[in-house]
């Protein structure tokens, strides 16, 4: 029996599988096997990692502001300031309000009589 030449469809597939593996080391980057599990492993990793990287920095620009809020005397904790812009709807997320108290608190401070004063 003569020997078939296979169509591409496989091999156009498991080259598109070596090209999301081109960092990988050893046998990772080598076995097609392996290439499939460990692409499918780092897949998800990133689609669970992206979620947590968003709540990871939410959590530090919490933390910052809190602290910038209690060494400055702004407000007695992070919530009571938060609480204060939201009745006053003065909008500035936790990333920008977390840069002010890093970069320049002097700011904060204003924010923060602009919000007592309205009271």
């Amino acid at each position: 029996m003569t020997r078939v030449p296979r169509g591409y469809i496989a091999r156009r597939r498991r080259t598109k599988m070596r090209s999301f593996a081109s960092n990988f080391r050893g046998a990772h980057l080598r076995l097609n096997r392996m290439i499939t599990q460990q692409v499918k492993r780092a897949f998800v990793s990133s689609h669970r990692d992206r979620g947590r990287h968003k709540r990871d920095f939410r959590r530090l620009w919490i933390t910052r502001i809190n602290a910038a809020t209690r060494i400055y005397k702004v407000f007695d904790s992070y919530s009571k300031l938060i609480h204060n812009l939201y009745k006053k709807k003065l909008i500035l997320n936790r990333k920008m309000l977390a840069q002010v108290a890093v970069s320049n608190p002097n700011n904060l401070y204003t924010i923060s009589n602009k919000i007592k004063i309205i009271n």
